[in-house]
């Protein structure tokens, strides 16, 4: 008679506490402008006299304008910067920079008249003046500026604020800039991740009887991660067996660098030729990787078909109804998302031809033509370039409301391009910040690095950045191969054998989208960790069946982990030797 042995595995999520060791990030931010300033963030942090209390101690002019502190009606006091005759012209404060420093910085600012202006917060040092961050300020209320910087070298910084009006005061309030260490800015990093990316897991093994397998190595692996991590690809894959091999191994998410631009689809006016984007798409199809249209259209004027720019008002409004409704139609419920106007704030290619509502009119159309695919604005120097007035985060947000006012009321999603020179991960986490605002999903949608000494490390500051932003919904990198190089960042040479940036992907991939836990059940069976949300295996690895068993038997077992607050069932798995 054979005797039958019955294991149970159960696994159970659990909500544990993070415990903080570091002065806590602060995400806060917000687009109303208001009657009164909020507090300063960190109390300050090494601002004296953030608030204006003691006068003006702590606050000498930059420039030359007359300063003085003002107080409201309702008492609040504040710092004005008046008569000035330069841009520079403003209120300033000496610190002590150091290198190895992470700063964020935030202040309140209002302008004596006018609208829309922008104010820059900047730092003059010894190596360079550096543009923390800016806003668009208004009179009659106060906006908050948000931004962050690091420096070159250890020494003097002053601050300082700028507005090319030289006409209008400024008015200034609730200051802070607060210094981080690398491992400080590293513990909020963990601290997100934790929160936002993981859920603690415990899994107790016992037998038939309900007694605990004490001592049982267990296998947890990784198989499929909840959050989307992917990278370009370009037709140079389609005949490429060394390249599909390296890139469907680590990835489930992409976009086609530029087999989907009109200038691709239809080169030659009324001759559309979808060849290469139905194959990349058929080959992500049978991967099972995602994929990102890119793009619709693109508001570069030097980026459309040569014979777009030359066609009447009346024919451009032919060509791209024509142009949406077959490239949406074509790949409708085959994409997970459509940059539907490309960079449409650093250019304005269809406004200018077809009237300030053109990108509201191509959203809705999009939209009643993939009413499954995210609709995204996409733009490079959001999260790059602090000193970027185009396309910074108050220009984003603006332009939202734009597209809104347009007639658009459908969802919305915010592209940031990502295209570094050099990472300022302060402001990258402060701009990543405001756009969060908004509350629209956010991907980071090119990420790549300048070729450069310090190119993978800046690659991996990126990264882990984005990633442990509570904000952000996917990453994809721009680093689609090419024999003759690829954009800005390749990750292999031309034998798929990585480069340094590569490795730092890997080491990505294995620590979030990939990781394998081996862990040991303690006295009474259990083992409490921590998973990244996503799709795990689970086995012993050690021996713990019979040869005999092991062919009756199964031997590894899946379960899910997902996000905080969602309904999760106890897992209950029977194994039977």
């Amino acid at each position: 008679m054979m005797i039958q042995t019955r294991f149970y595995l159960f696994c159970f999520l659990l909500i544990s506490a993070i415990v903080a060791h570091a002065t806590p990030y602060d995400y806060s931010f917000t687009t109303e402008c208001l009657e009164n300033p909020k507090k300063p963030q960190y109390d300050g942090g090494i601002v004296t006299n953030p608030k204006l209390k003691d006068g003006l101690r702590g606050w000498v002019s930059f420039g030359n304008p007359k300063l003085e502190v003002r107080r409201s009606k309702t008492g609040n006091e504040f710092i004005v910067a008046y008569q000035r005759n330069t841009s520079v012209d403003s209120v300033s404060q000496k610190f002590f920079m150091d290198k190895e420093k992470l700063y964020t910085f935030s202040a309140w600012v209002q302008v004596s008249h006018e609208d829309d202006v922008i104010v820059v917060a900047t730092f003059k040092t010894p190596s360079g003046f550096y543009d923390a961050g800016s806003t668009i300020a208004k009179s009659g209320c106060w906006s908050m500026l948000k931004g962050g910087l690091t420096v070159n070298e250890s020494g003097s910084g002053q601050l300082y604020f700028q507005s090319e009006n030289a006409l209008i005061d400024i008015w200034v309030d609730s200051v802070s800039l607060q210094p981080f260490t690398k491992a400080e800015w590293r513990s909020h990093q963990d601290e997100s991740i934790e929160k936002v990316r993981k859920s603690k897991v415990k899994i107790q093994a016992v037998d038939s009887e309900g007694k605990p397998l004490a001592n049982r190595t267990l296998t947890i692996a990784q198989k499929f991660a909840r959050f989307p991590f992917g990278c370009a690809i370009n037709r140079n894959i389609l005949n490429n067996q060394a390249y599909k091999n390296w890139f469907t191994s680590r990835f489930k998410y992409t976009t086609f660098e530029n087999e989907m631009k009109w200038y691709s689809n239809e080169r030659i006016q009324n001759q559309e030729d979808y060849s290469k984007s139905d194959a990349l798409l058929y080959f992500a199809k049978s991967n099972g990787i995602s994929v990102r249209g890119h793009n619709v259209f693109w508001n570069n004027p030097n980026d459309q078909p040569y014979w777009v720019p030359n066609l009447s008002p009346w024919q451009l409004v032919a060509a791209a109804t024509k142009r949406i409704k077959s490239i949406t139609g074509r790949y409708s419920g085959q994409v997970i998302a459509w940059d539907v106007v490309n960079e449409n704030m650093h250019f304005n290619f269809f406004e200018s031809k077809l009237g300030v509502t053109a990108s509201s009119k191509f959203y809705t159309t999009a939209r009643a033509l993939d009413r499954s695919a995210a609709l995204f604005l996409n733009e490079y120097n959001t999260i790059e370039q602090p000193g970027e007035g185009s396309a910074s985060p108050d220009a984003y947000l603006r332009k939202i409301r734009q597209i809104r006012a347009g007639g658009y009321r459908g969802p919305l999603s915010i592209g940031l391009e990502g295209h570094f020179t050099q990472v300022n991960i302060p402001y990258m986490r402060s701009a990543i910040d405001k756009m969060a605002s908004a509350r629209l999903p956010i991907w980071i949608t090119e990420l790549d690095i300048q070729p450069g000494y310090n190119q993978a490390a800046y690659l991996e500051q990126a990264l882990r950045e984005a990633h442990a932003h509570p904000a952000v919904n996917g990453i994809v990198m721009w680093s689609a191969w090419s024999p003759n190089g690829c954009y800005r960042m390749c990750l292999t040479d031309n034998n798929f054998r990585n480069l340094p940036t590569g490795d730092v992907v890997d080491k990505i991939i294995r620590e979030f989208f990939g990781a394998v836990v081996m862990a040991t059940t303690d006295g009474d069976g259990f083992i409490e960790t921590s998973l990244i949300h996503g799709d795990y295996e689970v086995r012993f690895a050690d021996g713990y069946l019979s040869e005999k068993d092991t062919q009756s038997s199964r031997m590894s077992w899946g379960f899910k982990v997902e996000a905080m607050g969602s309904s999760q069932d106890v897992l209950n798995i029977n194994i039977m030797g």
